[in-house]
Order: C-alpha cells, then sequence, then structure tokens
C-alpha cells in the first residue's frame, strides 16, 4: 500500500480555517469565564464576611437579651416568693384572729374584712407582676431591636 491511499487529504481548505477560527475563539473562552468566576468568588467572599459581621453583631445581641431575660426571671421569681411570704403571713394572721372571735358575726365580719384585703392585695400584686413583666419584655426586646435595625441599615 501506499501512502496516497491511506493518507486522507482535506479537499476544502476553507474548512480547515474555519476550524482554526472556532478553536481559537473557544480557547479564548475559557479566561471570560474564569474573569467571571473570579469576580464571583470575590463578591461571594465580601459576602461572607458581611455575614460574619452581621452574625457576631447578632450573637452579642442575643447574648445581651438573654442576660436581661434571666435577670427579669429571676427578679420575677425574687417577687413571687415575696407574695408568697405576705400572703402566707396574711393567712396565719387571719387563721390566728379567727381562733380568738366568739361569735359567729365577729367570724362574719373578720372573713369580710379578709376577703377584701385579699382582694386588694392581689389585685397589687396582680399590677406590680404586670410591670415587671412589661420591664423584663422592654429590656429583652430592646438589644434585639437595636441590633437587628443596625444590621438592616447596614445591609441597605
Amino acid at each position: 500500500m501506499n501512502q496516497a491511499n491511506t493518507k486522507e487529504t482535506n479537499t476544502d481548505p476553507k474548512a480547515g480555517a474555519d476550524e482554526k477560527l472556532s478553536a481559537t475563539s473557544f480557547l479564548g473562552m475559557p479566561g471570560i469565564f474564569n474573569g467571571l468566576a473570579e469576580q464571583n468568588v470575590i463578591r461571594a467572599k465580601e459576602n461572607i464576611e458581611k455575614v460574619k459581621m452581621a452574625s457576631g453583631a447578632v450573637n452579642d445581641a442575643l447574648r445581651e437579651a438573654y442576660s436581661a431575660n434571666a435577670k427579669g426571671t429571676a427578679d420575677y421569681a425574687a417577687k413571687l416568693l415575696e407574695f408568697s411570704s405576705v400572703n402566707t403571713s396574711s393567712a396565719f394572721d387571719f387563721l390566728s384572729h379567727l381562733l380568738g372571735m366568739k361569735s359567729p358575726s365577729e367570724i362574719l365580719q373578720l372573713s369580710a374584712a379578709q376577703g377584701c384585703k385579699n382582694f386588694e392585695a392581689t389585685t397589687a400584686q396582680s399590677r406590680e407582676l404586670w410591670q415587671l413583666t412589661r420591664k423584663i419584655a422592654t429590656e429583652t426586646a430592646d438589644p434585639l431591636k437595636k441590633s437587628f435595625a443596625s444590621a438592616l441599615q447596614k445591609a441597605a
């Protein structure tokens, strides 16, 4: 066999030029894609840094809110114990006075007076607990509001 039969020849000279042109433009495309990819990586890194800073601020705000809430909860529990002590003392006083009564009318008067006293005390205690609850809620929410407002301003 001779080489003429085994070797392929290009009968269309233009086809080779088109192949070279398309190969050249195709080889140029990865450079464009690399540039776009690099820009996206840079943007992603910048956004990650922003998220890290924002999450650090949010963590600080949550820590402050939890601390305020824990302090408020302790104050609330102390107030409940105080009220419990006052109410128990009042009940024992009533019982000791009740044991000293001789007539049913005195017992009825003492019971009515104790009922009024208990109602007034319960009303005052409820009002005090409500005010304490509002204070705790405000102290807990303030750091969160400030943090989220700041984060939203930075994001905008």
